[in-house]
C-alpha cells in the first residue's frame, strides 16, 4: 500500500503546527508569568528583557502555527465531506 504523498504532508505540517502552538502558547504564559513576578518583586533589566524576548517570541511562532492549523483543519473537513457526498451518490 502506498502512502499519499499529500496526506504525508499534511501530517507532517500538523505535527510542525502543534510544536509551533505549544512553543508559542508556552512562550507567552512564561512572558505573563515573568511580568507578575517582575510586578510583585520589582522589575529587572533582566526580566524586562525576558519579558520582550519570550513575547517577540510568541508572536514570531504563534500565528503561523494558527493559520497553518486552520488550513489542516479545513482541507480534512473538505475530504470528509468529500467522501460523505461520494457515498450517498454511489449508494
Amino acid at each position: 500500500m502506498s502512502v499519499d504523498p499529500v496526506l504525508a504532508r499534511r501530517e507532517r505540517v500538523s505535527r510542525l503546527v502543534t510544536l509551533g502552538q505549544r512553543i508559542g502558547y508556552l512562550a507567552f504564559a512564561l512572558a505573563v508569568l515573568v511580568f507578575v513576578f517582575g510586578f510583585v518583586s520589582g522589575f529587572t533589566e533582566a526580566s524586562t528583557t525576558l519579558v520582550l524576548i519570550l513575547l517577540i517570541l510568541a508572536c514570531i511562532v504563534l500565528p503561523p502555527a494558527m493559520v497553518f492549523g486552520y488550513g489542516v483543519r479545513a482541507a480534512e473537513r473538505h475530504e470528509a465531506e468529500e467522501r460523505q457526498r461520494q457515498v450517498r451518490e454511489s449508494g
